[in-house]
């Protein structure tokens, strides 16, 4: 579904100072991962189904998919790739 050097979109938390790409967790399968977008719009309306910490900022940014990847293999998270609705629709693991 997306191209090694690719630019998708993820939820950055605290942009300004500490940034982080912000992970969740699913505690039914014990698996944290990265929460990945295809779209902007769709991140952007997904913003708000995500668990976040509401004393926190939280922004929108686009990063190579190949990056990413690394980035996550390296925290021992997964990528999932949600949809406009925040349904999965794939499962990477890095």
């Amino acid at each position: 579904m997306i191209k090694k050097h690719q630019w998708i979109y993820v939820v950055v938390q605290e942009p300004e100072k500490d940034a982080q790409y912000l992970g969740q967790y699913e505690p039914e399968t014990d698996v944290a991962f990265i929460p990945v977008f295809t779209e902007k719009e769709h991140a952007l309306m997904c913003l708000n189904l995500l668990v976040k910490d509401r004393a926190k900022k939280y922004e929108v940014q686009a990063v190579m998919f190949d990056q990413l990847k690394e980035h996550a293999r390296s925290g021992a998270f997964m990528l999932y790739v949600l949809g406009n609705d925040g349904t999965i629709q794939e499962k990477i693991t890095p």
